[in-house]
């Protein structure tokens, strides 16, 4: 009878809105639901690769991190149970994963304004983590939203906030595979001179630029989320620069920032979105916030040196944003990612809303199109208060886009849920349109 129940479950998760996109789901293994904790789009990453190995790492039900892997093209994952725990009871407090140049597994979890828990993987392509660790012991007190990003060379980009909301500095560490330790590249990268924060995004492309874009906030209070600004490192993170390649003395405040993109406070502008560049190096932010009495998907984009804004205009409501701690948001922060075409890059966008019954979706388009955007379900089902998050480094090299997925239950303000744990799930989504 389970198992029957189980695959009816499998089989209506399946793609049936477009016919040229098809899915493979894969099941890993139960995980903590009672919140957002597994989902948040902040996690850098929650699911990651090399070219023969896929891992993934999660909260059991009991707060217990759970490190699974596979290899790519199989459909069975093998679960490590590691000795860390996380208060899960905080939806902030997500694991970040990433696998460096050496194939070892890095993790960092369990913050929100806490010292720094880090481990890494004991051997090559190992899910047995090491014990817990300093990386250079400096500014390691007070961490939130722990990201790694994977650089061209191997080596492992790292940046975390140091402070709190509203008052709180951006801090930058590099880990060289050479050599096997970290360093510190800056102390206080963007500076909220303890009036506000950045709350950050960034990505690398093709040539080993890291492209970082960020919105402020002026205290706890989501509603005082404004402006999009920017800045760009062609060295590894060691000095960074505006979009037309003047330099930056660091660290970058509010009143030196290059600004992509002025949006005033009390506009439902969202923190912690997404980013990405085109083969040209030209970044692609997208955010949302209230536009025309709508709350819509916005990109933000440079075009021959000129910022520009699109806004995907597909959504057909609003609601207010204010408070904090996690909320219970109708819709998801957006991830976004494309690929090449022969005039024009095709750019998609995963998310999840309730107008369309909280269920994984993706609108697609090219930027500057006459054409409406096109928005699909790729579930059928809803996933609650999930938000997406994929594979990047799989993306990057082979297009094949595998999304981690799960349905997690959010109370509003940092609430807990009592929901029994849901599957973990890998969806392997297939003929993206191009079109």
């Amino acid at each position: 009878m389970l198992k029957n129940i189980i695959f009816y479950i499998l089989s209506i998760i399946l793609l049936a809105s477009c016919s040229s996109i098809s899915n493979t789901v894969v099941e890993v293994g139960e995980g903590w639901a009672n919140n957002s904790i597994n989902t948040v789009i902040f996690r850098k990453n929650a699911i990651t690769s090399n070219s023969t190995h896929q891992f993934l790492a999660y909260y059991d039900e009991n707060g217990k991190m759970i490190i699974a892997k596979r290899k790519l093209n199989s459909s069975n994952f093998d679960l490590s149970h590691s000795d860390f725990t996380g208060n899960t009871k905080d939806a902030h407090n997500a694991i970040s994963i990433a696998l460096d140049g050496n194939n070892k597994l890095h993790a960092s979890w369990d913050h929100h304004d806490n010292p720094l828990n880090y481990a890494i993987g004991i051997a090559a392509l190992s899910t047995q983590l090491g014990d817990k660790q300093n990386m250079t012991g400096k500014d390691e007190n007070k961490l939130s939203y722990p990201q790694f990003y994977n650089l061209k060379n191997g080596n492992l980009f790292f940046l975390y906030r140091s402070g709190q909301s509203g008052k709180g500095k951006l801090v930058s560490k590099l880990y060289n595979i050479e050599n096997q330790q970290w360093e510190d590249l800056h102390d206080n990268l963007i500076d909220g001179e303890g009036e506000r924060n950045a709350y950050w995004q960034a990505c690398v492309d093709r040539e080993g630029t890291i492209h970082l874009s960020w919105v402020w906030r002026d205290s706890w209070d989501v509603a005082t989320n404004h402006d999009m600004a920017y800045a760009r490192s062609k060295d590894g993170g060691k000095t960074w620069q505006r979009s037309n390649g003047q330099q930056y003395n660091l660290p970058i405040t509010a009143s030196s920032a290059e600004y992509a993109w002025e949006i005033p406070q009390k506009s439902e502008l969202i923190n912690q979105t997404s980013m990405t560049a085109d083969k040209n190096g030209n970044p692609y932010i997208v955010t949302y916030w209230t536009e025309d009495h709508k709350t819509n998907y916005q990109i933000i984009y440079l075009e021959e040196g000129k910022w520009k804004h699109e806004n995907t205009n597909f959504r057909n409501s609003s609601f207010q944003l204010g408070g904090g701690g996690t909320k219970k948001i109708p819709i998801s922060r957006p991830e976004i990612l494309l690929k090449e075409t022969q005039d024009k890059p095709m750019f998609y966008l995963l998310f999840r809303d309730a107008e369309r019954g909280n269920k994984i979706s993706m609108a697609y388009n090219k930027i500057g199109s006459k054409k409406s955007w096109n928005v699909i379900d790729l579930t059928k089902v809803s996933v609650g208060e999930w938000e997406p998050n994929y594979d990047l480094e799989l993306w990057k090299r082979e297009k094949k886009l595998h999304v981690f997925a799960q349905k997690v239950y959010q109370i509003d303000g940092e609430g807990v849920a009592t929901v029994k744990p849901t599957m973990i799930r890998v969806l392997e989504i297939k003929n993206l349109p191009l079109k």
